[in-house]
């Protein structure tokens, strides 16, 4: 299948999957926030059996963006809810939805190639793999998704208002998107001028920061956690979906990504030396994890 069919294929797995997620929400019993979670569920089980169709986990890496999206703007529909505040939150959450679905779709190669992680989990977990890639390829990041997204959701159900702390918040998060979107836009660009693979970029913001993206990922979900906590200080304990989602990046993502930059990368271990991890500052020894 090339790539142009592989996007149709794709765009018709979400769209069922969307479909599925729907009629679960309608028709499961419990809070609202519950039963969100199981139409969540329910859809990344579809995605996921799909993958073995094809066996092929990268059908569900476009989940991670076009999840929020989706339950927000349903949401939003669903409650009439066209306030500013959340008109102004659904946005922010929108552009980094759109930005990161859009990088994925010119990066795609088509449904034969899947990401190089999801090979090396293959190769650790052997006949073990459809359930590594059920429990941690797709439903761990789902929830993850879904607890970072929850505040969110929260914040439209009871109707929050964005003051000062709120815009704040929002400006974290756009300056995560930005970051994100300069890096996107300079790492492409790096990678057509580059005849050498082995080359590593270490201009720009990969001068103060070797993980860019992640780092505005980090930013994003954060800055979504502050308009919701300035609304509603008492539930503190929401924001626990952005603590998990560093976390994930942190411990997982960051060290499996250096741990495969340092077999091909020329001089990679100097550049570690030089440049802190995530921070674009760093005080006393530079960060060498």
């Amino acid at each position: 299948m090339n790539r142009s069919l592989s996007l149709v294929f794709i765009g018709f797995v979400y769209l069922l999957a969307a479909a599925l997620g729907g009629a679960v929400y309608a028709h499961w019993g419990g809070s609202p926030w519950l039963r969100l979670l199981v139409a969540d569920v329910a859809a990344t089980l579809f995605i996921w059996l799909c993958s073995l169709l094809v066996d092929n986990a990268s059908v569900y890496d476009p989940y991670w963006s076009v999840q929020p999206i989706a339950i927000l703007d349903l949401w939003v529909l669903g409650t009439g809810r066209f306030d500013t505040s959340s008109l102004l939150l659904c946005l922010v959450v929108n552009l980094w939805g759109l930005r990161l679905t859009y990088n994925w779709a010119t990066t795609f190669r088509g449904i034969l190639v899947q990401d190089w992680r999801y090979d090396a989990i293959r190769e650790r977990t052997g006949a073990f793999y459809p359930l590594a890639n059920l429990f941690g390829i797709q439903l761990m990041p789902t929830l993850v998704v879904y607890a970072c997204v929850l505040p969110a959701v929260m914040f439209l159900s009871q109707g929050g208002r964005i003051g000062p702390v709120g815009a704040l918040g929002l400006a974290v998060s756009m300056a995560g998107w930005t970051l994100e979107a300069v890096a996107d836009a300079r790492s492409h660009a790096f990678r057509r001028a580059a005849a050498d693979r082995s080359r590593l970029i270490r201009s720009g913001l990969w001068r103060r920061s070797r993980h860019p993206n992640y780092l505005g990922e980090i930013l994003m979900w954060w800055g979504v956690d502050i308009v919701f906590l300035s609304a509603f200080p008492s539930q503190w304990k929401l924001g626990f979906g952005a603590l998990v989602n560093t976390a994930l990046f942190l411990f997982i993502s960051i060290p499996m990504a250096e741990k495969r930059l340092s077999t091909y990368k020329a001089g990679y271990e100097d550049y570690c030396a030089e440049t802190p991890k995530l921070l674009p500052f760093q005080v006393g020894k530079k960060d060498r994890g």
